[in-house]
């Protein structure tokens, strides 16, 4: 782990969170996260770890020759023996590079990123990485291994937002390559054709994926707080403009709020879990909140 990545995983962040939960909302290959068992078993799959022994667990699995040594029960864990499969689908485009605070929107959506992948990880489930822009730029396969954190978060870093944003294409590559169905969560400001996005997040349920957004936008993108004669920098090819932002606020305004209603709108038809996120919130209040109530969804569907 280089010294630059260790900034999307804050320790007090970490501190504050260790006791949450990633859970699938609905059904994935026939299960829900918090089972032990995987319908992949087999006699190919590679091994990753070993697990303490809990009730329920079979007892041919256990390893006789860790008990011998610890006088405890553990089992072996597989690759593919996992409670959920996970990929993180990260906007990495020029647009995240926007930030009126202390973050970026690049930055924050790395640390929603980095949080997520410690979680999954701590409950033993596997998780991947695929960060875009116009295309793929980095793709980290799916793991359980504890070590498998070093690389997700070099990934992270070594990607610097440069190019415009192509979400639809991106997410069908996701629908095609990631064949099994699982969890998919997409960390990006959305600023993208609409069109196109909605049709790939349809492909991802319609494939029977799991899908979870965090919509990452900075307080100046929904509060446009500006004064005076100002001039815009424009992102990914947007081109610059001068002008006194007090003539745009109101219609700028209504038109960020139709288009954060017609997202939420879309995401709960197709039960896709969906947040708005301001860049100065603190990220473990939103992850708190936002995986508390995805417990409960979870807790719903079983009854």
């Amino acid at each position: 782990m280089t010294r630059d990545s260790r900034r999307f995983l804050q320790p007090e962040t970490i501190a504050r969170i260790a006791r949450l939960e990633v859970v699938a909302r609905n059904v994935v290959e026939g299960f829900l996260s918090g089972g032990h068992r995987s319908p992949y078993l087999g006699q190919s799959i590679e091994f990753a770890q070993h697990r303490e022994y809990a009730a329920g667990d079979d007892i041919r699995r256990i390893d006789w020759k860790v008990w011998s040594k610890t006088d405890k029960y553990y089992i072996k864990q597989y690759e593919e023996e996992t409670n959920l499969r996970t990929t993180l689908v990260v906007d990495v485009s020029e647009s995240m590079q926007f930030g009126s605070g202390d973050l970026t929107k690049y930055e924050y959506a790395c640390r929603i990123a980095a949080s997520l992948s410690y979680l999954l990880l701590k409950q033993s489930d596997a998780v991947g990485l695929v960060t875009f822009d116009a295309a793929i730029r980095q793709r980290v396969q799916q793991s359980s291994k504890l070590n498998h954190l070093t690389a997700l978060l070099a990934a992270l870093d070594a990607t610097q937002p440069q190019q415009k944003t192509s979400i639809s294409d991106v997410l069908f590559k996701v629908a095609d390559e990631y064949n099994r169905r699982g969890l998919i969560v997409i960390v990006s400001d959305l600023l993208a054709d609409r069109a196109g996005l909605m049709k790939g997040l349809k492909l991802l349920r319609t494939r029977g994926h799991d899908v979870m957004i965090f919509h990452v936008l900075d307080d100046a993108e929904l509060d446009f707080p500006y004064a005076g004669t100002t001039k815009f920098e424009g992102l990914e090819e947007a081109g610059d403009m001068i002008c006194d932002p007090r003539a745009l606020r109101d219609g700028y305004l209504a038109a960020m709020k139709a288009y954060l209603e017609e997202i939420h709108r879309f995401c709960s038809q197709h039960l896709i879990d969906y947040q708005t996120i301001r860049t100065s919130e603190h990220l473990s209040a939103v992850l708190s909140h936002y995986l508390t109530h995805r417990v409960g969804m979870r807790q719903a569907v079983r009854q």
